[in-house]
């Protein structure tokens, strides 16, 4: 779990004055990815924030195996 003090490889997470969390991957996704996953995310909480990383990061590979 992280939290916005934290980071997540290749992700810069950081907390909002409102206190929503968001990540922005350091990296674009490649041209065909970036059709498919988002590189800026936002959640609620530390999980969700997790979770919607890692729903982009796995849209990314799914574009690369297709």
């Amino acid at each position: 779990m992280t939290t916005a003090n934290e980071t997540i490889p290749g992700w810069r997470v950081f907390r909002s004055d409102k206190g929503r969390l968001w990540a922005t991957r350091e990296e674009p996704f490649d041209e065909a990815a970036q059709k498919v996953a988002w590189r800026t995310v936002d959640a609620d909480d530390e999980l969700g924030l997790a979770r919607a990383i890692a729903e982009q990061e796995s849209r990314a590979k799914l574009v690369r195996f297709a």
